[in-house]
């Protein structure tokens, strides 16, 4: 998976304070879901109440906003826990390499069992391999626009093989853009203003190594 990673990283200094302040830059990684921004904790960087106008940054973010993996206001859960995931996984359909498989040792005859039994068997497979996408809201903070995210993680409590070993890993990612509040300069000459940000999203896992 290669995705853009938000990031913060060290940019200008303050003058007399000796401390740097954070701006946000792109950078590649093969790790999701993305880790936690490390935002500079001075308030001064911090969008003003007329600069969240909800209408003018809904124009601004356009047809990028996906009430789907997004919200403005605090939302309510967003998926089902570990334990419901787990229980879930016998509901998922088959997938159709799992139909087509032969039951039987590798190099042995094919074993015969009624349809049945075989469906059973089948679906108790699918049930221990099967590796959901588990989603969560995360608060971006008040830096950025809408300030809530649909993040996704793999089910990771147990193997999902046999013999055990393998676990679930993201296997695709879907990506989102966000307005994020960028200020540049010092503080008494610094420019702040809204900017399009890609935040990168857990879409599919697979049992893995």
């Amino acid at each position: 998976i290669r995705a853009l990673l938000l990031c913060s990283c060290l940019g200008l200094l303050r003058p007399g304070a000796g401390q740097p302040f954070l701006r946000l830059r792109p950078s590649p990684s093969d790790n999701l879901p993305v880790k936690d921004i490390v935002e500079h904790p001075d308030p001064e960087y911090d969008p003003k109440e007329q600069d969240l106008d909800e209408r003018t940054l809904r124009k601004k973010l356009g047809s990028h906003f996906d009430p789907g993996f997004m919200a403005v206001a605090v939302p309510g859960p967003a998926n089902a826990s570990g334990a419901e995931a787990a229980a879930g996984r016998g509901r998922a359909a088959l997938p159709a390499e799992l139909r087509r498989l032969e039951l039987g040792p590798p190099q042995g005859p094919r074993l015969k069992v009624g349809k049945k039994a075989r469906r059973k068997v089948l679906q108790w497979l699918w049930a221990y391999t099967y590796c959901p996408v588990l989603y969560t809201w995360k608060d971006l903070g008040v830096r950025f626009w809408p300030r809530y995210i649909k993040e996704g993680n793999c089910f990771a409590e147990k193997s999902c093989s046999l013999p055990e070993g393998m676990f679930c890993k993201p296997v695709k990612s879907v990506t989102k853009t966000f307005l994020r509040w960028h200020c540049q300069g010092w503080s008494s000459q610094k420019y702040c203003t809204w900017i399009p940000v890609q935040y990168p999203l857990i879409s599919e896992c697979k049992c893995s190594c």
